[in-house]
């Protein structure tokens, strides 16, 4: 009986991970969709003023996943989790 409260530690501590990893993953993700959403805005902001055509906002796309991207890696490279 003992070593089935073992299995069962360890299956809780496994699973604990999983979810830990899950929600480690999920806020990266919701972060880098934010940043790049709000760099998205701001070149319509700017293409709507300026009259680009429509470059603006490309430009907020291609703008918006380097910013996320480093920010997110400055983020896990200090310890802090997003």
């Amino acid at each position: 009986m003992q070593m089935d409260n073992k299995d069962d530690g360890t299956k809780n501590e496994g699973l604990g991970q999983m979810w830990r990893a899950f929600s480690l993953l999920s806020g990266i993700g919701i972060y880098l969709i934010v940043v790049v959403l709000i760099c998205l805005y701001l070149g319509g902001l700017v293409d709507e003023y300026l009259n680009l055509g429509g470059k603006g906002r490309l430009v907020g796309i291609l703008l918006g996943f380097p910013i996320a991207f480093y920010s997110i890696y400055r983020q896990l490279k200090s310890g802090n989790t997003i």
